[in-house]
């Protein structure tokens, strides 16, 4: 570790917490890590921050597939993203080697786990299980079989052998019971811990709801795999502290602000740097997602994206593009929607969310409708379609909520339910969690009608149902990688993809 950084994590208030990746990252290397001064206090606002970048930056790929995103005029075709051809190289970066890669972020989450042992802080213990029970959960939805019992492990397991991806999952179910059960055994924490808690302030039950939560996701990924998960979900309710509800969206008190390296990272990725400068003329809102709002007076596409800077049609501001499209002579990247919009970011000194009441409420409503829990499945769906509107800060939301749900988002009306908690999820989430979507299309295949690719090389090809691993696994842990099989993104499987 570079002495500069270390004495400057020692020294800081949170208040400086936007700062860019690398003032974050303890390690140098992650097979022999940090310093004994770091103290779990230090390591969770950053592995916080990272994974909620990860999350909120790191997945326009998906949004192209899923229909979210199209490329911008600027730019000619970009392969393999638009050909479906994947390789060991694309999207190798999801793995290891940055400081927010997720095996990177996972090594920080089991540093600051045994700065919790060492110190007799169980707390520290159960935020990064629940660290773990996100990453490991990503690792899988895009690769399946990946290290996790002989993972982290650094010089002690050079080359981990891979678990089954069924496997775990009912490891992070294991890890997240876990999590609850040290939360509510140990309610004290000292001040110092609390204010370390860039995401809850020290609010344990808080901190059970986002793990009750998280188990839900795990389940719903898993719900045409296991049908009746009622033991988990057993689990789940005696803990006695429900569920992430509307409103209550976990989002991290880290303060960003318009200076260099502490812009909002979503922000920045997306939108603009410190100077207002574009950063993204690539990621364009497609016109098929566009359209799905426009068709169906559903004002959120005025809050969800920003208006093209230079339309070519002034009475007609949100524009979409056409993802794998050849390229239009005198279009421009700038006659075309930006994907983060003013509900989602107003700015980059904005916060950052790390998981959101409407997508929790999404949740319930399909475990309720799918009879793993008691309650009332409309007024919960109808709950969520209200909080996508209210948390993009839309000055009517219960008015304009009310007329979609009395019209293209009616329930009496859906002949299919789980379809339509579905779509209106999908019509919730774009730019605020990407990845979802393209889970649901894998698990269940909704929406049904979005468009592929209109690249020419795409030969047949269709949306991708995982990624190649990535190339230094073939390079550096040859055999473990090897025994996993041939991949073939088009027909290799997650194991919850039976469909």
């Amino acid at each position: 570790m570079k002495q500069k950084i270390l004495l400057a994590i020692l020294a800081t208030t949170l208040t400086l917490s936007g700062c860019k990746d690398s003032f974050f990252d303890i390690n140098i290397n992650q097979n022999a890590p940090t310093n004994p001064l770091v103290t779990p206090q230090h390591l969770l606002p950053m592995v916080l921050k990272q994974t909620a970048t990860r999350m909120g930056t790191q997945y326009s790929w998906t949004a192209s597939w899923c229909g979210y995103y199209g490329r911008g005029a600027d730019y000619g075709q970009s392969i393999p993203l638009e050909n479906y051809n994947i390789t060991a190289t694309f999207q190798q970066g999801q793995w290891a080697n940055s400081t927010t890669s997720w095996y990177d972020v996972l090594n920080d989450a089991e540093l600051m786990i045994k700065k919790g042992e060492e110190s007799g802080q169980p707390f520290f213990i159960g935020a990064g299980k629940i660290i773990r029970a996100i990453g490991f959960m990503y690792l899988v939805d895009m690769y399946n079989n990946v290290p996790y019992s002989d993972a982290l492990k650094g010089e002690g397991s050079v080359a981990p052998a891979y678990d089954k991806g069924e496997d775990i999952y009912k490891g992070l179910l294991a890890e997240l019971e876990e999590a609850r059960v040290i939360f509510k055994a140990n309610p004290e924490i000292s001040e110092a811990t609390a204010k370390s808690d860039v995401l809850f302030a020290g609010d344990l039950t808080q901190w059970r709801k986002l793990a009750n939560t998280q188990s839900l996701k795990l389940l719903i990924h898993q719900s045409e795999f296991v049908t009746n998960p009622s033991d988990e979900i057993a689990k789940i309710t005696a803990d006695g502290s429900g569920f992430i509800e509307a409103g209550e969206t976990a989002m991290l008190s880290l303060l960003f602000s318009n200076n260099i390296n502490q812009v909002n990272p979503v922000y920045n990725t997306y939108v603009a740097d410190q100077s207002g400068i574009l950063m993204d003329g690539f990621n364009r809102v497609s016109h098929y997602l566009m359209n799905r709002y426009k068709d169906n007076d559903d004002i959120r596409y005025q809050y969800l994206f920003l208006p093209a800077q230079n339309p070519k049609n002034p009475s007609d501001r949100w524009i979409g593009s056409y993802f794998g499209s050849p390229t239009i002579a005198g279009l421009q990247s700038g006659n075309q929607s930006i994907v983060v919009g003013t509900g989602i970011l107003s700015d980059g000194t904005q916060p950052l969310w790390f998981f959101t009441s409407m997508e929790s409420l999404f949740l319930q409503a399909e475990a309720i409708q799918r009879g793993w829990l008691p309650g009332n499945a409309k007024s919960v769906y109808e709950s969520a379609v209200k909080d996508s509107f209210n948390w993009l800060g839309i000055p009517t939301a219960d008015t304009e909520a009310d007329n979609l749900l009395a019209n293209s988002a009616s329930w009496d009306n859906a002949s299919n339910k789980l379809e339509l908690i579905i779509n209106q999820k999908y019509l919730a989430l774009p730019s605020i969690n990407n990845f979802e979507a393209w889970v649901d299309y894998r698990r269940l295949g909704y929406p049904s009608d979005i468009p592929l690719t209109q690249n020419q090389s795409a030969q047949g090809r269709k949306i991708p149902l995982r990624l190649v691993y990535p190339q230094n696994e073939y390079s550096y842990n040859q055999d473990n990688v090897q025994a996993q099989g041939d991949i073939d993104p088009q027909t290799s499987k997650i194991f919850w993809d039976v469909n």
